[in-house]
Order: C-alpha cells, then structure tokens, then sequence
C-alpha cells in the first residue's frame, strides 16, 4: 500500500489560497481517481476538487472553514503501492515555484488605534488584500472599513501598494474625506421582520458593485433594435439544432456574435484602465450573466469569443450557463473578461443600467423582445407592420469612453442585429 498526499491545486492564475467549504468523503470511504473529494471557495467561484489517485480516503487534514494555500496538502489517500510514507501528489511546477506566503483572509491583524489595540478582522471582508497592503494599513493605523473605501486599480479592482500610499498622501492634504466617518443610517427593523444573513457571494457581490461605482463615472446609452429577422430566423433553425447538436439555440449566442463584431469594428471599448494607463486589449473574452438558483448572480467568459461560429457560441453559452448553476465552473472560467452582456430580457425586463464588470470599461444589457406596431419603408411607400423590437443598454465607463464611442457602438450592435441574413445556415 502507498499513501499519496491530496493537494490544494492551482485553480487560477491568480488564486493562492481557497477555503474549504464541505467534504464530500469521509475517512474510510474508497475514491476514485477524478472522482470529487471537497468543495472549495476562491475570490472567483465555490468548484469542487476531484481526487488525483484512486483509493481509501485514509486522513483528512485540513478541516471545514480552513483556508488553505495552493501545493498544500489536505488530506491522505491509501493507493496501491509499496511507499511507507506518503508521497505529494502536487505537480513538478508547484514544487519548484518559490513559495508565497500570503496572509491568510481569516487571520486577525492587530493595530493601535491610538487609544489602545484594535483587532483588524479581515474575516469580515471578502475584498482580497496583499501581505505588504496589509503591512502599510497597519502602520497606518487603517482599519477594514476605512481599508475598503479605497478604489483600486490592481487586478480586479485590487488595492495595491500604489493605491493606498496615493490614497495616505491625499488624506494627509485633507483632500479626501474617508467614507468610514460618515455615518450610515442603521435599517429600521420591526417586530416580525426576518433578518437574513448575507452568504458569502452576496457579500462579494455587493462589494464589487460598490467598488465599480466608486472607481468608474457610469453613462448608459439605448438603442432600440428591430430583431423581426433573428426571431423568424432561431424559429427556422431551433429544431434542426436541436436535432443536429442536441442543445437548445438562445437568442444570447447571436447577441454575443453581434457584440463581438462591433468590438472589432471599435476596438476602444476593448480597453481596461490602469492607473493613468489606457491598456487596449488583443484578446475579446466575452462575459455573460447567469442567474444562479439562490438569486445570486455569476459571469463566466468565454474566452476569445471572436474565434467562435454561431454553433460554437451557442454550444459554449450553453455549457457555461448549465456548469454554473449547477456550481461546476473553474476560477478560470470567470476570469479574463474584456466585454460583458447581460439579459434582462431573460426576466421580463425591458431594459436596465447594468454595473460594470471592473476592471472592463462597458456591459451591455438586451432587453426583452417584444412585439409592437413600427413604421416600414416598402416600394410602395411607409406602412405600419408588427415587428419584433428589442431595447439595448450600454453602460460605459466616462473617464475613457465618450458619448460619442459608446453611443457609436451600441448603436453599431444594433446594427449587426437588423442586418442579420435570414437565408443563413447553422
């Protein structure tokens, strides 16, 4: 018998640690190989972690709530074998890689706050922060809630070093009030009322909303679009995909497609802000809403959506909306995105002012479709015909995109919409 190391693997590029959220085996119970052992939570995503050897689940390590780094093990697996003692299972590149050593989210980190020491519970946040920012607030005497009112501009709109020594220099010229002193009008809660306890999405949510609000000056523009020919045209075709490739054909595939060809037609929208820096970007990874079960809300991305057909969009859309609500996607998956859509239609809504996605510069929302009486030119004049008419709303960030840009392009969105070809194939 041999005894094999389980452990916590890479799930992103820039994940270093996840919490463990439940095991799915128990000591003693057989493994196999690829089968799921435990659900995991990073900053991106909850995804469960499957078992690199099969065999006895024999120790558990690292127990619920436990955060835990990357190429750390977590538990010991029983293989066939001969070795006595265990063997990691982590890879040549986890090895060797020079250990990081991040602090963990959980861990207190104590600071005087002039009057005596005041506990900093990073539990309380979501919002990642480095060893050496954390260092800088505790020198500073910065508390979390102060600490979270800071705009950052690292990856996904993390505060980095640079943010919090500009944000101190601007406290110290009294050119900045901290919202931390405000103070916040408490809820009015009555008797009967229920309290319900953010889970930990919600949380991460709502801070990255805030956050985007806080850092972008947000602008919408509509356009209302006649998709009379895309509607005829997914009635047409939704039977045959459905036989060809045995998945449902959405309208979210050809929105995208749409998206993607305007990007290309105006490649400004493509960008991300760092700093006083414009970084225009190669890649278009588009990302899309998905409602989850719980209400909550999650975008996966597909990953250079310009290289896709109409089939391959519509496979891809389809296989990320079903991972997600089922709580299957990788870190990866939800990372990366230059571009976002969101379907309000999906909910009845006819148009909305989504939030940006940091650190992307534009989202747009598709509205319902729905059917209304609408002026047609004909060769023989203008008539009055019901058409099948549906709102955009481009959201963009004021700092970088002008009215001009991003009116230019929802409209050229509109568009690709309203020319689609009917005679196409699939």
């Amino acid at each position: 018998m041999a005894l094999v190391e389980l452990i916590m693997p890479k799930m992103g590029e820039s994940i270093m640690e996840a919490t463990i959220l439940s095991w799915l085996k128990n000591p003693g119970d057989k493994i196999d190989q690829d089968e799921s052992v435990l659900e995991v939570a990073t900053d991106k995503v909850d995804t469960e972690v499957p078992s690199t050897h099969g065999g006895i689940l024999k120790e558990i390590l690292a127990q619920k709530g436990d955060v835990v780094k990357v190429g750390k093990p977590i538990a010991i697996i029983v293989t066939e074998g001969n070795a006595e003692t265990p063997i990691s299972a982590a890879t040549e590149e986890v090895k060797t890689k020079p250990e990081v050593k991040p602090v963990l989210a959980n861990k207190p980190v104590h600071t005087s706050n002039g009057s005596g020491t005041t506990v900093i519970d990073f539990k309380s946040s979501s919002r990642f922060y480095s060893p050496l920012v954390k260092n800088i607030a505790k020198e500073e005497n910065i508390l979390v809630a102060e600490l979270e009112t800071i705009p950052g501009t690292g990856a996904e709109g993390r505060v980095t070093k640079k943010d919090l020594l500009a944000y101190l220099q601007n406290r110290k010229s009294g050119s900045i009030v901290s919202s931390s002193s405000a103070p916040l009008v408490p809820a009015s809660i009555s008797a009967g009322d229920e309290i319900i306890q953010m889970d930990r999405m919600r949380k991460m949510i709502a801070e990255r909303m805030v956050d985007s609000k806080r850092i972008a000056p947000h602008v919408t523009s509509f356009v209302e679009a006649d998709v009379t020919t895309i509607v005829q045209w997914r009635n047409k075709m939704k039977n045959e995909f459905q036989k060809r490739e045995g998945d449902s054909l959405t309208f979210t595939p050809i929105f995208i497609e749409a998206i993607v060809l305007a990007i290309k037609d105006y490649p400004m929208i493509n960008i991300q802000v760092d700093g006083d820096r414009i970084v225009k970007k190669r890649d278009i990874n588009i990302g899309m809403a998905v409602a989850l079960p719980s209400g909550n809300l999650i975008v996966p991305v597909i990953k250079n959506a310009d290289q896709y057909n109409i089939t391959g969009l519509a496979k891809a859309v389809n296989d990320l909306a079903k991972r997600a609500r089922e709580n299957k996607l990788k870190p990866d998956e939800l990372s990366g995105g230059t571009f976002t859509v969101s379907n309000v239609g999906s909910f009845g809504n006819v148009m909305g002012t989504p939030i940006i996605m940091q650190p992307q510069v534009g989202i747009i929302a598709v509205g319902a479709i729905q059917k209304k009486p609408a002026v047609i030119e004909t060769p023989y004049g203008d008539a009055i015909a019901i058409r099948h008419k549906m709102f955009l709303s481009h959201s963009y960030d004021h700092r970088v995109v002008d009215g001009s840009l991003g009116g230019s392009f929802v409209k050229r969105v509109s568009d690709y919409l309203e020319k689609f070809d009917l005679s196409r194939s699939i």
